[in-house]
């Protein structure tokens, strides 16, 4: 009787479930921070987009990124 309540209580987890789980939820960790940063990114994505359409220089694109970048972080501290 014993056994059946403890089994219930303490499920037994063979050891490939939790190195499957373990890597399971690392991965949905990376995919949450990088959909973070993203949605972080969106304005100076757009703005480096606008850019580079208008001049053709990938260059001037990423020093768009660049700035509106650091003013979005100066900004929001």
């Amino acid at each position: 009787m014993s056994r059946l309540i403890m089994g219930l209580l303490i499920p037994s987890f063979t050891s490939p479930e939790l190195i499957i789980f373990a890597v399971l939820v690392i991965i949905g960790i990376v995919i949450i921070m990088v959909l973070a940063a993203v949605i972080h990114f969106i304005l100076p994505i757009i703005a480096a987009v606008i850019v580079y359409l208008f001049s053709g220089s990938l260059l001037y694109a990423g020093f768009a990124f660049l700035a509106v970048a650091i003013l979005q972080l100066l900004v929001r501290r």
